[in-house]
């Protein structure tokens, strides 16, 4: 990749992390004001309640986007496996129609396995419009950290453009932000000399990754 794809790749992963915060954030500026405004204590109450909730919210996604798009300086080479469990679960706590079954077997991640495992819930997660249940499983096996995730609901929505993104067919003029976050776990998967595949049905979206070494990359 270039120098003018590292760049637009950067800019793109901004502006979805932008997207994804500005509805937490915003609630949060409109709260103040609010709380600014109001007298009632029992509005006043109300409006803090709302104000808590952006604020978990706001922190949950920051943390998500730190580790899935960042360098997570934070953590060395191998992440505990209950850090991006605990950042999946933040992402439907207020999802009570999406239920996460794992399967995970180890006890750490190596970075680039966890971005992989993130941006794929992420992509699941999004996929799931009305519900559903969300399958996520990762094991290393003859040397290679293997991801499955499965999302399974009424109705599945997924951009192909995504898929494109992650089998390594996107057109240089497809890069969105929508498209960004599937491009970079492409571009991890390569480096490591492993891959990405995507399946889409009527009722499930899977998502595969086998990562060669990919364990020791550092994110």
């Amino acid at each position: 990749m270039d120098d003018r794809q590292s760049i637009d790749l950067a800019a793109m992963l901004c502006s979805r992390l932008c997207h994804d915060m500005l509805s937490p954030v915003g609630a949060m500026s409109n709260g103040l004001e609010l709380l600014a405004m109001e007298t009632d204590p029992e509005m006043r109450a109300n409006v803090m309640q709302l104000l808590e909730q952006s604020a978990h919210i706001s922190t949950s996604k920051l943390k998500f986007f730190r580790l899935a798009f960042g360098a997570a300086g934070g953590f060395g080479d191998r992440v505990e496996i209950e850090e991006p469990k605990a950042l999946i679960g933040a992402l439907v706590a207020d999802k009570a129609n999406v239920n996460i079954n794992w399967a995970l077997n180890d006890a750490t991640m190596g970075k680039p396995a966890v971005k992989v495992l993130l941006n794929f819930a992420q992509i699941a997660i999004d996929a799931l419009v009305r519900g559903g249940t969300l399958d996520i499983g990762a094991e290393m096996r003859e040397g290679a950290c293997e991801i499955v995730v499965r999302a399974a609901g009424p109705k599945i929505a997924f951009d192909e453009t995504i898929g494109k993104a992650l089998d390594g067919s996107l057109d240089r003029g497809e890069l969105t932000s929508r498209t960004a976050a599937a491009h970079m776990i492409h571009l991890l998967a390569s480096e490591s000399g492993g891959g990405l595949q995507y399946h889409k049905g009527a009722d499930a979206l899977v998502l595969g990754a086998v990562l060669p070494q990919g364990e020791g990359m550092i994110g």
